[in-house]
């Protein structure tokens, strides 16, 4: 499996990557100039808010001693919550000023599926949403909703399920990011909360390893 360690967005409008195919006849683009999301613009300069946030989370992460590049024991995590939950992408993803997956599970590179990177901009996706509330974000059909069904995820690479949970440390109150699955399937209501619990279990393992306890 191929993982690149940063992405290059293409110009807004740009065909999008080739989505999950259930006979593998459409091939990902090369690993090496894919985006995720692809073709979409940057989001806005952050807010005063924001900055305070992300210095505390800085911050901390200096105090924990927590690195912030690629790392096989959080791509671990991922793999195994991915797997639990039979989806195609699984991510520890710590909030930076871009969203960067210190763990990263996907298909292999010959799968026929998106092959993604290792940050994405900060106001894309659902992430977001999950560090802003503090607590787990169940999207079985993302479409059900119309506040999550037009994401820049959803319009560019087809996502229709996700579930994430905050990485919270306990001691400071800080947001540190979030783990979560993604899939290009929806799932039944009646998986919602199996599914939000797997991610909820894997955030407490993540921050467990995090701290040291």
């Amino acid at each position: 499996m191929t993982h690149p360690t940063s992405l290059t967005s293409h110009p807004y409008g740009a065909p999008p990557l080739p989505r999950r195919s259930l006979h593998g006849a459409t091939a990902p683009l090369h690993a090496s100039t894919a985006t995720f999301p692809p073709g979409v613009p940057a989001a806005h300069p952050l807010p005063a808010r924001a900055q305070r946030e992300l210095a505390e989370r800085r911050e901390l992460i200096r105090q924990l001693g927590l690195r912030t590049d690629p790392d096989d024991e959080y791509d671990g995590f991922a793999r195994e919550m991915a797997q639990q939950a039979d989806f195609l992408y699984g991510f520890v993803n710590l909030f930076m000023e871009e969203q960067t997956f210190i763990g990263l599970y996907q298909p292999a590179a010959d799968s026929g599926h998106v092959i993604v990177g290792r940050t994405m901009d900060r106001g894309h996706g659902y992430c977001p949403e999950v560090v802003d509330r503090k607590r787990a974000l169940p999207l079985p059909d993302v479409h059900a909703s119309p506040r999550f069904s037009g994401n820049h995820v959803v319009d560019a690479v087809g996502i229709r399920a996700y579930f994430g949970a905050p990485l919270i440390h306990d001691e400071s109150g800080i947001v540190l990011g979030t783990v979560c699955v993604v899939d290009t399937e929806k799932r039944p209501m009646s998986e919602a909360r199996r599914l939000r619990d797997i991610t909820i279990a894997t955030g407490s393992q993540v921050m467990r390893r995090i701290t040291g306890e």
